[in-house]
């Protein structure tokens, strides 16, 4: 895995320069898998594995366990890339593997990373390559229609109250991505921390800013866990 985190780092700002899709993955895994011998998984993994790192030319990505935390889903890949049709290959490459026979898809969110509309930053620790925190927490995000109808200054004013709670909890960060026209959400939020507890008080203030009056949904939260793909596969029992 060190050497995708020193890829995502050297072509960060490749990716940064154009398009940037996320596609968050997340799979369950059939019980039967585990009843396989030892062999045969660890061969399975080594294939799998594989697929991925072949692919880091073509984009990034990061694994993340869900085992015990969801009854959902086992796993999560984060993708990163310039091209969905680039993320379609490889998960398309991913499901011809043995343990692609064992695996569904339970969740797949797409968004693209473009500058914020109040502060024009467009940020990813993602692309970054700044090193993953413990926790990150994934979910898809609507706002009113009647939001949208609201003047920008006042919208603005509102995000900056949002922004100041945020601001409180320097232990977490955000990476923000758009679904406007590309997915059934307005955006995808990514928040990252080592800290769970804090994201939880984060998320409680929140609701007391005036932005929450305009937050249709923001469920499923899907808490991941970092770690190597090696680790994510082997909690698949």
């Amino acid at each position: 895995m060190s050497n995708v985190h020193s890829s995502i780092q050297s072509d960060a700002q490749g990716l940064e320069s154009s398009h940037t899709f996320f596609n968050f993955s997340f799979f369950k895994v059939d019980q039967k898998w585990r009843w396989l011998n030892d062999v045969t998984k660890q061969e399975s993994a080594k294939e799998f594995i594989s697929i991925l790192e072949s692919a880091s030319s073509d984009l990034k990505y990061r694994s993340y366990s869900l085992v015990g935390l969801r009854e959902d889903a086992d796993f999560m890949l984060w993708f990163a890339s310039d091209a969905l049709e680039k993320v379609q290959s490889v998960v398309a490459r991913l499901y011809r593997t043995v343990l692609g026979k064992y695996i569904t898809p339970t969740y797949v969110y797409i968004s693209v990373l473009k500058p914020s509309t109040y502060t024009g930053k467009a940020e990813s620790s993602f692309l970054k390559g700044e090193k993953p925190f413990k926790y990150v927490i994934v979910y898809p995000f609507i706002k009113s229609r009647e939001w949208y109808l609201l003047p920008f200054e006042e919208r603005r004013r509102m995000m900056e109250e949002h922004a100041m709670v945020g601001r409180k909890f320097p232990m977490v960060r955000l990476n923000t991505s758009y679904s406007f026209g590309l997915d059934d959400q307005d955006f995808m939020l990514a928040f990252e921390t080592d800290d769970i507890y804090a994201f939880h008080e984060l998320v409680m203030q929140l609701r007391e800013t005036q932005v929450s009056r305009y937050v249709v949904k923001d469920t499923p939260m899907l808490v991941s866990i970092y770690k190597p793909i090696e680790e994510v596969i082997r909690d698949l029992g």
